[in-house]
């Protein structure tokens, strides 16, 4: 008799199905599906610069420049796509954590709403030549940046008023990293937009501020803080150790708001600046260890459940990156390696290793643990599989092609050859990362379209509880 054989492994189903307050899951669902939105659209425009760079003959228009998709493309990605995602799983777990149901989901629509006007106020304007200059992931122009200033705040508000009227005494530790995002990322925004002291080498240090404490003090205590909630609580195990991550907390905050001036190494930046930039990068391990160390011991004797989920891989794979990503930050900032790699296709590796590989997989694996559970309804475990699968592929050759491009392209500035050689030496690795972006793009529609496949049914019957316990 024939033997039916699977496609693919068969992955563990949802176990329970949450009782939600049924105007908290419609709008977390509007978070995360105006992010995949968005991260279609993003992945789109940087799929398209990338191809160009490997066939630039392709569609050639004032309109689609490379100097104009680019920084479409990064704050598309930047402000669309990981930050919603991010505040939509948030506007979940604070309220579960706190035993306490959001303080106003009015507020959060509005909120939604501004950060989609402005997102897409930002992408028009980028398109007709309107900007901020050359300040990279800061082109959006300041009253488009004040637009979405204003929806951050509002939910800033939102959810510290939430954790204020918890039910129980304790603040949860992931409440700690989401509050604490929000606190910096509006300080932040406000910082980097002021133009009175924005001058000359002013101007550059501000951006070096602004460029690492995005992701170093809004994604980065954003996604750890969110993956304090849902790794144990899909492993059904405590968190290894909370002391850990109160130690990752409080040294993320102290080292990383001075490591921006390591992207001006050798530049008129003062020269006590860049080596106090240094040596803060440098610090910067004890967080990264003391993160990345608590989450796999936490994973340690997990493995067969991590196999069986299609959740957990992509947790374990951000974590992964995390520390890869955080790792190369430092490798980068001592002088000897920036000469060589900055300005090359090596920290095009390195941003797209720490967006994609820590905060994409991060926020996946948060949205797949969390929508079919509030929503009931579950993507294809195949279609789950495979947009794993090219996400994780498609990094892989297109982080490794840029950073051996990237090696060989500064070695080759510091020889002395005619600039073209570099141009030339790069054109294999270009076309490697065009098929390596080709995969990471299907990967996101298959996320779009999964995302999709989780929305919660018209009408839905769903009562209304407050939160429960935090894992």
């Amino acid at each position: 008799m024939p033997v039916h054989r699977p496609l693919t492994v068969e992955k563990t189903h949802i176990d329970t199905i949450i009782d939600a307050d049924s105007s908290l899951t419609q709008l977390v669902y509007a978070y995360i599906a105006s992010a995949a939105f968005w991260l279609v659209l993003g992945g789109l425009v940087g799929e398209y610069a990338g191809v160009r760079l490997a066939f630039p003959d392709l569609g050639v228009h004032p309109l689609l420049s490379f100097g104009r998709l680019r920084p479409i493309h990064t704050n598309v990605v930047l402000w669309g796509w990981s930050s919603l995602g991010m505040i939509g799983l948030a506007l979940y777990v604070v309220p579960r954590t706190c035993q306490k149901g959001l303080y106003s989901i009015r507020l959060a629509w509005t909120s939604l709403h501004l950060i989609n006007f402005a997102v897409l106020a930002g992408i028009v304007l980028l398109l007709i030549g309107v900007n901020n200059g050359a300040q990279e992931y800061r082109e959006f122009i300041w009253p488009v940046m004040g637009i979405y200033a204003a929806g951050l705040l509002l939910l800033s508000v939102n959810l510290y008023r939430t954790v204020a009227m918890r039910s129980i005494r304790e603040i949860y530790i992931s409440n700690w990293y989401i509050l604490a995002g929000f606190l910096w990322v509006v300080a932040l925004v406000v910082i980097v937009y002021l133009p009175w002291y924005q001058y000359a080498l002013g101007e550059t240090v501000i951006q070096g501020y602004y460029m690492h404490m995005g992701v170093g003090m809004w994604f980065t205590p954003m996604l750890l803080g969110l993956t304090y909630y849902f790794l144990p609580k899909l492993l059904n195990k405590p968190i290894y150790s909370y002391s850990l991550g109160v130690l990752a907390f409080w040294t993320n905050m102290i080292f990383y708001t001075m490591i921006g001036a390591h992207h001006f190494v050798f530049s008129p930046v003062p020269w006590w600046l860049q080596t106090v930039a240094i040596i803060f990068s440098v610090c910067m391990f004890i967080p990264v260890f003391a993160g990345t160390g608590n989450f796999l011991l936490t994973m340690r004797g997990s493995e067969r459940t991590i196999a069986r989920s299609y959740t957990l891989p992509f947790i374990l794979v951000g974590v992964i990156y995390y520390f890869i990503g955080s790792g190369q930050g430092t490798v980068e900032a001592f002088r000897s390696m920036n000469a060589l790699w900055h300005l090359t296709n090596f920290t095009v590796a390195h941003s797209h290793m720490t967006m994609y590989g820590f905060i994409s997989f991060l926020v996946w694996g948060g949205t797949y643990g969390l929508l079919p559970r509030l929503t009931g309804n579950e993507p294809s475990h195949l279609l789950v599989g495979m947009h794993f699968w090219f996400a994780f592929i498609g990094l892989l050759i297109y982080g490794v092609a840029l950073m051996v491009g990237g090696t060989q392209q500064g070695h080759s500035w510091i020889s002395g050859a005619p600039f073209i050689e570099s141009v030339k030496l790069m054109s294999s690795y270009w076309l490697l990362r065009a098929v390596g972006g080709s995969l990471m793009l299907l990967s996101q529609v298959l996320f779009a379209f999964n995302v999709w496949r989780m929305r919660p049914a018209a009408g839905a019957d769903m009562r209304t509880e407050t939160a429960g316990e935090p894992s």
